[in-house]
């Protein structure tokens, strides 16, 4: 693209580096989870029908999380099953969702259980605020009902609350009915009072037992499981995101002219690139050069390169970007994509933004932008994804503060750009 004739636009060097973030030790899933589920084993007799929910996000071992919460109650003398507990994900077809399942390794017969996979629910009754409160039928089929979930910042709202296992029961067991119930009620009510009305009312009406809640570090690895009784959700979902909030890796810097992400997808965030990180919300954002008091972080312009395998075509939260490739829109799944953003009722996330043939053509347009008389001086940040944000490349600009920051190590001494010769990079390892 000639951003401007007869003009080229110089490209800032780049550095890798690493951001040292606090240290979890490892965990012993197997006897985590075994210890965990002492505190629950008077209920659990044998005969008794148990529905394991599990959800769509890259959570790591969630197989072996999920075999294990399985093995404990097989032990038990219990009869368990797994359902999708994904909202509109997979297409919001049961076939699709029984894929994503499948892509994390919980299929049935590495797990040794069954998977009841169906979009339908059963109306529970209303809310205080009058909303209908939807539930999985495979699920309220169940005696007890066990669902497991990473607990993280939501990207739309919170602390005390965010994503986690009462999330999993209003809008992953809420199917696509009761997600869309959820996120239109929110709209009105705010997003926190309506997960707690909605989730009071499902531990009213649906026999769960318990829930797996997980907690990750910076590093996307497992850094605790914690059986949570249904009574005790609230109070001790809000202590797990508090640790969360506390591991959550972020940018290394908050003041940011460009921010490129290799890629963006439903495995990453539920909006694509968590918002926790870029500052961006479906619910609108600020890129304008001027006037940007109170923006945290500060970045005024986002490059999307490309879209997660994992995704399948969803594109949902390219709209927060201000620029992407031509490879990216050719992966979308318009449909998948639709369905999605129609449940969570935020249209602004499947917008397309300026589309470019190359990674040079979309950087240097970027650049142009920002106004500045010396384009090699921008702040310049590229990651990988949202989600994982241990080493980072900075633009050369940021070599004063990487050298006077003790959470920051330079790997890797500045560069120019490896730009192909086809005009693109190849992704961050």
């Amino acid at each position: 693209m000639n951003v401007a004739i007869g003009q080229k636009i110089a490209f800032p060097r780049m550095m890798r580096v690493r951001q040292v973030f606090e240290e979890t030790p490892p965990v012993d899933i197997a006897a985590a989870v075994a210890a965990g589920m002492d505190a629950v084993r008077g209920d659990l007799k044998p005969g008794l029908r148990v529905a394991v929910a599990v959800g769509s996000r890259g959570i790591t071992n969630l197989s072996e999380i999920v075999g294990a919460v399985i093995g404990q109650l097989k032990d038990a003398g219990c009869e368990p099953y797994i359902v999708p507990a994904m909202g509109s994900h997979g297409g919001a077809s049961p076939e699709g969702q029984t894929e994503l399942l499948d892509e994390y390794g919980v299929t049935e017969a590495a797990m040794g259980a069954p998977i009841h996979a169906s979009l339908e629910v059963e109306h529970l009754g209303h809310t205080p605020e009058g909303y209908d409160g939807f539930f999985a039928r495979e699920a309220l089929a169940a005696d007890a009902i066990v669902p497991i979930n990473r607990v993280k910042l939501h990207t739309d709202f919170g602390p005390p609350l965010g994503s986690g296992l009462l999330k999993m029961l209003v809008v992953g067991l809420g199917k696509q009915v009761g997600a869309e119930t959820f996120h239109r009620a929110v709209s009105r009510h705010g997003y926190e009072p309506m997960l707690r009305s909605l989730s009071r009312l499902i531990r009213e009406k649906a026999p769960v037992l318990f829930g797996v809640g997980i907690v990750e570090n910076s590093r996307h690895q497992t850094a605790r499981i914690a059986i949570v009784p249904a009574a005790e959700m609230e109070p001790r979902e809000e202590e797990l995101l508090a640790e969360a909030k506390r591991l959550m890796p972020l940018l290394p810097f908050d003041d940011v002219d460009i921010l490129v992400i290799d890629r963006i997808g439903k495995n990453i965030s539920g909006s694509g690139m968590d918002p926790n990180v870029t500052g961006r919300n479906g619910h609108g954002y600020n890129s304008h050069l001027r006037d940007r008091v109170g923006i945290h972080p500060d970045i005024r312009r986002i490059f999307v390169r490309n879209l997660t395998p994992q995704s399948h075509g969803n594109a949902t939260g390219i709209g927060m970007a201000d620029v992407t490739t031509q490879r990216l829109v050719d992966q979308i799944d318009h449909p998948v994509t639709d369905i999605n953003v129609q449940t969570s009722n935020i249209f602004q996330a499947s917008k397309v933004p300026m589309t470019f043939a190359t990674d040079h053509d979309a950087m240097s347009l970027l650049l142009h932008s920002l106004v500045i008389s010396d384009t090699t001086k921008a702040k310049v940040i590229r990651i990988a994804n949202t989600l994982d944000l241990n080493e980072v490349e900075v633009s050369e600009t940021y070599a004063a503060e990487v050298a006077a920051r003790g959470n920051l190590e330079s790997v890797k001494g500045a560069a120019d750009w490896p730009i192909n010769d086809d005009g693109n990079l190849d992704d961050l390892l």
